[in-house]
C-alpha cells in the first residue's frame, strides 16, 4: 500500500497542531521516574519513538498533581515547579525528530494507596473501597474538591511551561472518572446522583484547567466509553457525558477506551494480556466519534498494523495508540513507510511490562530487551568494523536472538540447533490455548534469522569438536537446560511438565500437578491436561498459585483454569510418591504447620525449573580467550564485556539464557543482545 492511499500515514490537523500520521503512543506510566521527575532514561525512551516516526507520543501516564495522590506504579510528580526543567528537556527532545509529546495529569482519587508517600488518606466521592488498589477512601468535602481543582489547575501550567503540545486530563476510572460513575458515587449532594451532578467536578476542572493554560494550548480528556459493568456506566451514559464534555469547548479531543478496571481481572480487560480479545473496544470509540465533533483517540489494546488501519479507514477513530506495539517495536512506523511491514517485531501480548509495572518494577518488553534501556541497548544494530565467524549453538530465544543480532553486525553466523525445529521452550510454551500466541516471539527471530542469511542448521547435536571446526571467533553457548526428577523419595514416579507438553507422556484421570515455580508453565502444563480431560488439581508451596505472575496475567490465566474445573492446593509442598496398582500415592506436607496428607492420584506431573544444560561450555572453556567469563560491570554499562585473560585463547565465549540459569524469555534475549552487540 503506497503511503498516498494508507490511512494510517495521513497526517491529522489538530487546531494548529499538525500530526505527521495516525499513530500514538498513548499516556502510560513505565515506572522509568526519578524522583517524580522523567529524566534521561524517561527522555530517551520517547525520543526512540520519535526516531521510530510516531506522531505522538503522550508522556507521563498517570502523572499525579497532588500529595494525597501518591504513586504506586512509578508515575511522575507535577505537584510542584521542580519537574519543569526535566519536562523541558523532554519535549525539546522528542520535538528535534519531529513528533509531538503531550503530557496526562490525573488525580487518582482512590485508585492509589494510603500508606504510601505522605501516609495521606486517600479520596474518593465516596468511601466505596477499591479491590485493586485495597485502599478506603475519606468522603470528599467540599474543601477537597476546591483543593484538587487548583491542583490539576496549578499542574497544567506545569505542563505549559514545561513546553508540551498539549495536555490529557484523565478521567477514565481515576477520581474525575469515579465521580462520574454511579459504580463509585453514591453521593446525595451537588456532586452526585444525576449524570449532569455526578459530571459536576469534570466541567469545574475543565474549566479551571483551560484558564490556566490559555486558549492556544491543546487539551483533551482521556474518558470512558462504556464501563462494561452491571450498574456502571452505560454507553449512553457516556456518550452524553463526551457530548456535555464536547460542549463547553474547553477540549480539542477525546481519548476513548471501555471497561470498568477496579479488580485484577478488569485491569487486564484494559491493558489485555494473552487470552483476551484483541483491540475489542474500537466500536465504543466509534459510537462517540459519531456522537461528538471532536476527534478521537483511542488507547485500547490495538497492536497489529491490520486492525489499526481498518480502525481508521472505518471511522472509528482519528488516532490510534499503539503503545505496547511500541514498546516492542519503536520503528513500527518507519518500517511500514518503508514498506516492510512483515518486519515489525510484534506486541504478543505477553503482559510483562504492564504486569512488572505492577508489581512496583520498571516496565521491560517480554521480547525487546532495548525497550527502556536505550542509554546503553541498541534498538538498531550496527554493523561491525570487522566481519567475524560467531557459532551459537542452541534455538531457543537465547540463541536465535544471539544469532539475529551477530548477523545485523555483518558477521558470518552458524547457528546448530539439536532438534528438528527452532524455537525452544517457546514451542512448549504455546501449547496452552490462553498463551499460544507466545509463538509470535520465535515466528518473528526466525524470519529475521532467515532474513539475514544465518546458516541454520537443524538435527545437529554440536559437540566441541564441531564448533571448533567452524574456526570461530566467538561463541554463544545457548543450550537451555532440562527438568531434574524430584529429589524425593518417588520422584522417579513423577512426570515432567516438559513430557506432557511435548507429547512424550501422555497423562489421563486425576492429575496431581505439583508448582514449584509458581510462573507460567505448569499453568500452561494445567490448561494442556485439563483440556485433554483430565481432573487436575495444581498444588504448590507458595500462598497462591502463580505466586510470580502479575495481576493482569494470573487473573486471565486463573480464571481460564477454574472455568475448566482445574482446583487449587496452597501451602503444601510434596514428601514422597510410591505406586499403587496403577495410581500413585503422594504424600504431601504443610510447609507452615508440618502437617503431613496423602492424595492417590492417577498421575503426578511435577514443574520445578531445569538444569542448565552446560557440558559444551566447560568443554569449550579452557580454549576461549575470557575463559567464558564476562566483565559484569563493563555489561552493565551497555559496553563489550569481553576481557581477555588466556591469550592463547581462540575465540570468546559466553552462556545466555538457561544455559547459565533458568530464567524467562526477557532475561534469555537480552543476554543475547548484550553478549552480541559489541562483537
Amino acid at each position: 500500500m503506497s503511503h498516498d492511499s494508507d490511512p494510517l500515514l495521513q497526517p491529522l490537523q489538530l487546531r494548529h497542531l499538525t500530526l505527521r500520521n495516525r499513530i500514538m503512543s498513548t499516556a502510560h506510566a513505565p515506572s522509568f521516574q526519578e524522583g517524580g521527575h522523567p529524566r534521561n532514561r524517561y527522555r530517551l525512551y520517547h525520543e526512540e519513538k520519535a526516531k521510530g516516526g510516531i506522531a505522538l507520543t503522550m508522556i507521563g501516564g498517570s502523572t499525579n498533581i497532588a500529595p494525597d495522590s501518591p504513586s504506586v506504579f512509578g508515575q511522575l510528580y507535577a505537584g510542584d515547579d521542580s519537574i519543569i526543567p526535566w519536562f523541558q528537556r523532554l519535549t525539546d527532545g522528542v520535538r528535534k525528530h519531529g513528533a509531538a509529546v503531550m503530557c496526562q495529569i490525573t488525580h487518582m482519587g482512590r485508585r492509589t494507596a494510603w500508606d504510601d508517600g505522605h501516609w495521606l488518606p486517600v479520596l474518593g466521592p465516596s468511601g466505596r473501597r477499591e479491590r485493586a488498589h485495597r485502599a478506603f477512601p475519606k468522603v470528599m468535602e467540599q474543601e477537597d474538591i476546591s483543593r484538587v481543582i487548583k491542583d490539576f489547575a496549578a499542574a497544567a501550567e506545569r505542563c505549559r511551561q514545561g513546553g508540551f503540545d498539549g495536555i490529557e486530563l484523565l478521567s477514565h476510572s481515576h477520581l474525575l472518572g469515579q465521580f462520574l460513575s454511579p459504580l463509585v458515587n453514591n453521593r446525595e449532594d451537588d456532586y452526585g446522583g444525576s449524570l449532569d451532578n455526578r459530571l459536576r467536578l469534570t466541567l469545574q476542572v475543565l474549566e479551571a484547567v483551560r484558564a490556566a493554560v490559555g486558549p492556544d494550548l491543546i487539551l483533551g480528556m482521556r474518558v470512558t466509553g462504556d464501563e462494561l459493568a452491571e450498574g456502571g456506566l452505560s454507553a449512553a451514559d457516556c456518550i452524553e457525558a463526551a457530548q456535555k464534555i464536547a460542549a463547553t469547548g474547553a477540549v480539542d479531543f477525546l481519548n476513548v477506551l471501555a471497561g470498568a478496571p477496579y479488580d485484577d481481572l478488569g485491569l487486564a480487560g484494559w491493558v489485555a494480556p494473552m487470552g483476551m480479545p484483541a483491540a475489542p473496544d474500537l466500536n465504543v470509540a466509534g459510537a462517540i466519534r459519531a456522537a461528538v465533533d471532536l476527534p478521537v483517540f483511542h488507547a485500547g489494546g490495538v497492536a497489529d498494523i491490520a486492525t489499526a488501519r481498518h480502525a481508521i479507514r472505518e471511522g472509528q477513530a482519528d488516532m490510534i495508540g499503539m503503545t505496547r506495539a511500541h514498546m516492542a517495536d519503536p520503528y513500527l512506523v518507519q518500517k511500514l513507510r518503508q514498506g516492510a511491514e512483515e518486519r515489525i517485531r510484534p506486541c504478543v501480548a505477553l503482559g510483562y511490562c504492564v504486569d512488572r509495572v505492577n508489581q512496583g518494577k520498571p516496565a521491560v518488553c517480554g521480547h525487546n530487551a532495548a525497550a527502556g534501556r536505550e542509554a546503553v541497548m541498541p534498538h538498531v544494530i550496527s554493523p561491525a568494523e570487522v566481519r567475524r565467524k560467531v557459532v551459537v549453538i542452541g534455538g531457543g530465544p537465547a540463541g536465535l536472538e544471539a544469532a539475529r543480532v551477530a548477523a545485523e553486525r555483518g558477521h558470518d553466523v552458524v547457528l546448530f540447533e539439536a532438534s528438528g525445529r527452532l524455537g525452544g521452550q517457546i514451542a512448549l510454551a504455546a501449547k496452552g490455548m490462553t498463551r499460544r500466541q507466545i509463538w509470535g516471539v520465535a515466528d518473528w527471530l526466525i524470519s529475521e534469522v532467515e532474513r539475514l542469511g544465518v546458516d541454520v542448521r537443524l538435527n545437529a547435536y554440536a559437540e566441541a569438536e564441531d564448533v571448533l571446526a567452524e574456526a570461530p571467533d566467538a561463541v554463544i553457548v545457548a543450550t537451555g537446560g532440562w527438568p531434574e526428577a524430584l529429589d524425593i523419595p518417588g520422584g522417579h514416579l513423577v512426570t515432567s511438565s516438559w513430557e506432557v507438553l511435548s507429547g512424550e507422556a501422555r497423562v489421563s484421570g486425576e492429575v496431581l500437578l505439583l508448582d514449584e515455580v509458581g510462573d507460567h508453565a505448569a499453568l500452561v502444563c494445567a490448561d494442556v491436561m485439563a483440556r485433554a480431560g483430565c481432573k487436575v488439581t495444581l498444588v504448590t508451596p507458595d500462598r497462591t498459585a502463580g505466586h510470580d505472575l502479575g495481576p493482569t496475567n494470573s487473573a486471565v490465566v486463573l480464571r481460564d483454569l477454574a472455568r475448566q474445573g482445574v482446583k487449587f492446593q496452597s501451602l503444601l509442598e510434596p514428601v514422597s510418591v510410591v505406586a499403587e496398582g496403577n495410581r500413585k500415592r503422594v504424600t504431601l506436607r504443610h510447609v507452615l504447620t508440618g502437617e503431613v496428607t496423602g492424595r492417590v492420584v492417577d498421575h503426578a506431573v511435577s514443574e520445578h525449573g531445569i538444569t542448565p544444560a552446560e557440558d559444551l561450555y566447560h568443554a569449550l572453556k579452557p580454549n576461549s580467550r575470557n575463559l567464558g567469563q564476562l566483565d559484569h560491570q563493563e555489561m552493565i554499562a551497555g559496553r563489550s564485556p569481553y576481557a581477555e585473560v588466556n591469550p592463547a585463547g581462540a575465540y570468546w565465549l559466553a552462556r545466555a539464557g538457561d544455559a547459565v540459569a533458568g530464567r524467562n524469555i526477557h532475561a534469555a534475549i537480552y543476554d543475547a543482545l548484550r553478549l552480541c552487540k559489541d562483537l
